[in-house]
């Protein structure tokens, strides 16, 4: 029992020197062992390694990308001296953990106000040489072409790159916002009035058109009646004068009666004639000639 015991503090300490001997280093992650402050070695495969118990410490940095959103929007101004809100977020991955760590001392926070500041910066020159049409949708990706370039030149001093920048936002403050509304709105207003009145001298020229047109067709149909009532009068007059040979008398005594039916219509008609007028003819004798 007396053996036993030693053995096993033995075994035990084995075993913590062991752990304190043994790293894991994660694949998300880059590893650096320092000793006595200074650094021994940075590890960025993943895997099991070794270091010096109590004399060796291990640092995890994050390699993954990261993202920066702003937190309120950036004021700038324009070629035209118009202000913009410009909402923008960043995605940045650390590379070189060794720089990373001389520059910022590894502090995620450090290296993100840094970063802003960067792309802050490229921005604002960016916005300055470019009009509102321009960074609203006009040129936008080269905008964030141009960013890109110049941010990743400042962020390779720190150890990290920028994987993207993108604009997620660009709008007028509020007080510009509704002088550029009231003038689309006064913009709007003056297409619509124009369109109305290029409108109403289009139904115009279409109405004058279709009174031309309708005189037209009314004249023609005119002509047309008048030429056909025409032949209809020397159609008729010419049976009538073929009646009027075949029989004289009865036709003269078949016009006479259509006078009186046409005379006798109303009863209260008043005829001031000489009684031996020759209108009286038929009623004085039917057999007259």
């Amino acid at each position: 029992m007396n053996r036993l015991i030693p053995a096993i503090v033995v075994v035990l300490l084995a075993l913590l020197v062991l752990s304190m001997s043994v790293f894991t280093v994660d694949q998300r992650q880059s590893a650096m062992v320092f000793q006595l402050g200074e650094v021994v070695r940075t590890v960025n495969e993943p895997g099991i390694r070794f270091k010096v118990p109590l004399l060796q410490s291990v640092r995890y940095f994050d390699r993954r990308v990261l993202t920066m959103d702003a937190e309120t929007p950036e004021r700038f101004n324009t070629i035209e001296k118009k202000n913009v809100l410009v909402d923008s977020y960043v995605k940045w991955q650390v590379v070189n953990v060794e720089q990373y760590y001389k520059t910022v001392g590894g502090n995620e926070r450090t290296a993100s106000a840094r970063l802003r500041k960067t792309i802050n910066d490229v921005l604002r020159a960016e916005f300055g040489k470019r009009t509102v049409q321009d960074v609203i949708s006009g040129k936008r990706e080269e905008v964030m072409e141009s960013v890109g370039v110049v941010a990743n030149a400042d962020a390779g001093k720190i150890g990290v790159k920028i994987v993207d920048v993108r604009l997620k936002r660009v709008d007028f403050p509020n007080d510009i916002s509704n002088a550029v509304y009231d003038r689309m709105i006064s913009e709007r207003k003056t297409v619509a009035n124009q369109l109305r009145s290029e409108g109403s001298a289009e139904a115009e020229k279409i109405r004058a058109d279709a009174d031309r047109q309708r005189e037209i067709i009314l004249a023609d149909a005119y002509n047309k009646a008048q030429q056909l009532k025409g032949e209809g009068d020397g159609r008729a007059a010419a049976i009538y004068g073929a009646a009027y040979g075949q029989n004289p008398e009865f036709y003269a005594f078949y016009k006479s009666l259509d006078a009186y039916k046409q005379t006798f219509k109303s009863k209260s008609d008043v005829m001031v004639l000489d009684p031996s007028s020759a209108f009286f003819k038929y009623m004085k004798d039917p057999r007259a000639k």
